[in-house]
């Protein structure tokens, strides 16, 4: 009898204390041993996890109002600009935003020690922060100057809001010129020196349900080490099939998810502010989806593993930049995981820039909420935009 579950009937479960609750890695082994159809009778909910770079990422933070007031028109925390044009004491801290005083890339390679991503660490870390803000002053807000020191637990909301999360499949980037270059990807060796990715492969959320069948606005997920929600689909969402030169289907493409949650809840060891040589600042960010299991037809799609999932290859010293269309083709998670693959003829290191350790740990994570009953499922209430056309690209064979 092919199996049909709803929401409320996995709640229900969860809430007994009853569900039954599998990894997205721990699924793979448990669909091989036994099959899709049993596999899909006994399990409720398959959890899901990445932490990884996320450059469209930030915080809305609300001050609370000074004596007397002000209208705050221009902020920085810790000499981060932040964004004031919302309302008298209101701003958003961007997750690349970089001090007004940082070289950037006019010392090349810059460094980028500090930016937005760091400031939201630090204040999920507790520390304090210096605010500095100017206006121009107005009978209701007279104030023109304020500059004072203060912590998360000081400020009245601290929202993080995160356009463009959890991207479905990045690219595997290479350099095909004859210079080091430096992209969002990291540090790129010339002449196919080395070979960098940033997805969780088997773990990674948007992989495990490609066609968005239980992801959608108001799915309750992981997001920083609290609870968080999908509250749209995310900018530049893409989904779509990558597929062999056969036409057979070997991976997804690039949907991604708009988040929120509140950041007083969250934890800096999974909100760390990064720095990329030559590129800019970010923030890494783990977040974890639970996959229910309604039907056998998202099991098969939560069950893919490594060997099934690719990415494509592009290089990033020309095609990426020019936007220049196809890829040098496609490869597995497994092989970019075995730490070296070859590509036209010549064998090349592999590294992630994403953690794969970490994103496991959110998936258990996880599971360890739901299952002590400390998660429910949020059922969405619209569905995001699935699948549409591909890219097609030949696979490569590891060596």
């Amino acid at each position: 009898m092919a199996v049909e579950r709803t929401y409320a009937e996995i709640n229900a479960r969860i809430k007994a204390g009853k569900a039954v609750v599998l990894t997205a890695e721990e699924v793979i082994g448990k669909v091989r041993e036994q099959g899709l159809s049993k596999t899909a009778a006994e399990v409720d909910v398959v959890t899901t996890g990445t932490f990884g770079p996320m450059c469209s990422s930030g915080a809305f933070l609300n001050f609370g109002h000074s004596s007397p007031r002000i209208r705050m028109t221009k902020v920085s925390l810790n000499n981060v600009p932040a964004y004031t044009g919302i309302a008298a004491v209101d701003a958003f801290i961007g997750a690349t935003e970089i001090p007004e005083e940082d070289p950037a890339n006019g010392d090349f390679p810059g460094d980028f020690r500090y930016g937005g991503g760091h400031v939201i660490e630090d204040l999920v870390a507790g520390k304090q922060i210096k605010l500095k803000a100017l206006s121009y002053g107005t009978d209701c807000y007279p104030r023109k100057e304020i500059e004072t020191t203060l912590t998360l637990n000081e400020i009245n909301e601290a929202i993080l809001f995160n356009p463009r999360n959890g991207y479905q499949n990045y690219n595997c980037a290479v350099n095909l010129s004859d210079k080091t270059i430096y992209t969002y990807m990291g540090t790129l060796k010339p002449r196919l020196g080395n070979a960098n990715y940033s997805t969780s492969g088997q773990l990674s959320p948007l992989m495990k349900d490609p066609n968005f069948a239980t992801i959608g606005v108001g799915t309750r997920i992981f997001l920083g080490g609290g609870v968080g929600y999908v509250v749209w689909n995310g900018t530049q969402h893409f989904p779509g099939w990558l597929k062999d030169q056969e036409g057979n289907v070997v991976g997804s493409a690039g949907g991604t998810l708009s988040v929120l949650g509140d950041l007083k809840q969250m934890k800096a060891q999974w909100l760390r502010g990064t720095s990329f040589r030559g590129y800019g600042a970010t923030l890494t960010v783990g977040l974890g989806i639970p996959i229910p299991i309604l039907n056998e037809e998202i099991l098969r799609y939560a069950a893919l593993s490594d060997e099934e999932l690719h990415a494509p290859v592009v290089d990033y010293s020309d095609a990426y930049p020019n936007r220049v269309g196809g890829n040098l083709g496609l490869v597995s998670y497994a092989q970019l995981k075995s730490g070296k693959i070859t590509i036209n003829g010549k064998e090349i290191p592999t590294a992630p820039l994403s953690s794969y350790p970490k994103a496991r740990e959110i998936a258990n994570q996880l599971k360890n909420w739901i299952e002590k009953g400390d998660f429910l499922l949020g059922e969405p209430v619209q569905l995001l935009p699935g699948p549409a056309a591909g890219l097609t690209g030949k696979t490569l064979d590891i060596k």
